[in-house]
């Protein structure tokens, strides 16, 4: 893969980043070309081994390429991608995928079994956070080559280490952001000293997908080029531009101009004033992610669960629901996504002030104390923060806020070293196993167990119980079993008042101008630009 910048790549780019200086007015952004306007601040990383965040997902979902994907929020059914079909074998303990005999990674080598095999063992071998799902079903690093192997060019045969449902690790090769194939040839041409080309891959890529990463300027611009070598066709747009902004209205201006012709991220004030303009078009799009309130449980006063009765007390779930969630998430009280089976109703926290007082001078603070919260200084993070400051210190709270990049904020959370956080949890399975499993499950509370993937870990949350519950959920083939476990996991959680307190399921709102056909929003933020063009 050519990573230089060309002297056209160039002048091409800097013109496209002018156009919005121009002041002109009915501007018309090129016909080829996808123009998109976003916050880039947590994009920090496009490693799959290292990049869980949504935004990284949404690059590398045209850079890369799974073995499957699922068929759009049906957790039971998949398509087929870079495999052509797979089997599940009787037993349950092993699943074989054979692979498409026609696809070539951005550098022209094929793509094989055999690069698929060593992208999984990858993840393991660098052992960053991404690398939590795969330890979960039993694998290592020791058994992982054994267990994940390619026994021709185009067949690979993965064996479950442990019992469970094969299809959760099915979904898991659908949409986790570690799951993509990377070139293994090309990696290891940048391996620098033993890191399998991690330092390489930060910012650079080496996929398979419709898309090339033509050049990347953190805060700044991205720029991906059509690979006409996709196997899957060649992408509508010949380029994708991606210019960092973090203003609402710079966003809603643009757009109105014509100076962009996509925006995420925009402000629910923007977005009400622009909806309905026959120039632009509004696309909601659900989310698996949660937006929730999280205290570390090794901080003595959360450590006590009547303190984080109060908390829960003085949340104004109702307020933030309809004066701050709106074209951001939908309320949403329980660590499972809406509209699964095994969702419990919402539980009906609500604001009780008297009641949050009444709990803290039993847990040993009728004055309070203070404490500081850490979020992102964009909406809707801080306006949840600020909203939480406010009525936190009815009850006798005095929190601070103290705001970062996304890598500062939940580095804090990763790191465990943080009071009270507002953040957005990136679960995505469509699948009450995984989202208990992202929120409430923690199989080792020690600090060196390195399980950040894990929300409950991150906020020290320590269950055997609810483990025990989750566990047994996936192993369990009874369909009425199953949601019996899910629903006693979802009780116990609510009765030990987990530190992770979820306001709201994430809805993505992206506006476009109206020319732009051929988007369909991904519900994992796996939005892939191969099928966008531009009617005109």
């Amino acid at each position: 893969m050519k990573t230089a910048f060309s002297t056209v790549h160039m002048s091409l780019l800097a013109a496209v980043l002018a156009l919005g200086a121009t002041g002109a007015v009915n501007a018309k952004t090129p016909a080829d070309q996808l123009i998109v306007g976003m916050s880039m601040v947590n994009l920090f990383s496009i490693d799959p081994a290292n990049a869980p965040g949504l935004d990284a997902s949404g690059v590398n979902a045209n850079l890369y390429d799974t073995l499957i994907k699922r068929d759009q929020g049906n957790p039971e059914r998949h398509v087929p991608q870079l495999a052509e079909r797979w089997e599940v074998s009787e037993d349950g303990k092993q699943v074989t995928f054979h692979l498409r005999q026609d696809v070539k990674f951005h550098s022209g080598n094929s793509l094989t079994a055999e690069d698929v095999a060593w992208s999984l063992y990858r993840v393991m071998k660098l052992n960053f956070g991404l690398a939590t799902t795969w330890k979960a079903y039993g694998y290592n690093v020791d058994n992982i080559q054994s267990l994940i192997r390619a026994t021709d060019e185009h067949t690979l045969v993965i064996d479950l280490p442990q019992v469970m449902d094969p299809l959760l690790l099915v979904d898991s090769l659908a949409i986790s952001p570690s799951a993509v194939v990377v070139d293994r040839v090309t990696a290891l041409a940048h391996e620098k000293n033993g890191d399998l080309g991690a330092g390489w891959l930060v910012t650079n890529e080496a996929g398979s997908g419709p898309f090339v990463l033509t050049k990347w300027s953190a805060n700044d611009s991205l720029l991906l080029t059509r690979f006409d070598g996709y196997w899957g066709g060649a992408a509508k747009l010949k380029r994708v531009v991606v210019r960092h902004m973090t203003e609402s209205q710079s966003l809603r201006l643009m757009l109105e101009r014509g100076d962009l012709d996509l925006a995420y991220g925009m402000a629910a004030p923007d977005i009400r004033a622009i909806d309905g303009s026959p120039k632009l078009q509004v696309q909601s799009l659900p989310r698996g992610t949660m937006y929730y309130v999280a205290m570390s449980m090794k901080q003595p006063e959360f450590a006590k669960p009547k303190v984080r009765e109060a908390v829960r007390n003085l949340i104004d779930y109702k307020g933030l629901d309809e004066q701050v969630m709106p074209y951001y998430g939908k309320l949403n009280q329980q660590p499972m996504q809406l509209s699964l089976e095994a969702r419990l109703p919402d539980p009906g926290y609500h604001m009780d002030v008297a009641e949050a007082k009444k709990l803290l001078a039993e847990a040993g603070y009728p004055q309070g104390f203070t404490t500081t919260i850490r979020t992102l200084s964009e909406p809707p993070f801080i306006d949840i923060a600020a909203r939480l400051q406010s009525t936190l210190a009815e009850g006798g709270i005095k929190a601070s806020i103290v705001t970062g990049t996304g890598n500062q904020v939940y580095g804090a959370m990763r790191a465990r070293n943080f009071d009270i956080i507002v953040a957005r949890g990136a679960e995505r399975y469509p699948h009450p196993y995984f989202s208990l499993r992202t929120f409430v499950y923690n199989p080792d509370n020690s600090d060196d167990a390195g399980l950040p993937n894990f929300q409950g870990w991150r906020a020290s949350f320590f269950s055997p119980q609810i483990n025990s519950l989750i566990d047994k959920a996936g192993v369990e083939r009874d369909a009425s079993q199953r949601v019996s476990l899910y629903h006693q996991a979802q009780n116990l959680y609510d009765q030990e008042v987990g530190p992770i307190m979820m306001i709201s399921q994430m809805t993505d709102t992206v506006v476009s101008a109206s020319d732009i056909k051929g988007f369909t929003g991904d519900d994992a933020e796996a939005t892939r630009y191969l099928g966008v063009y531009k009617e005109r």
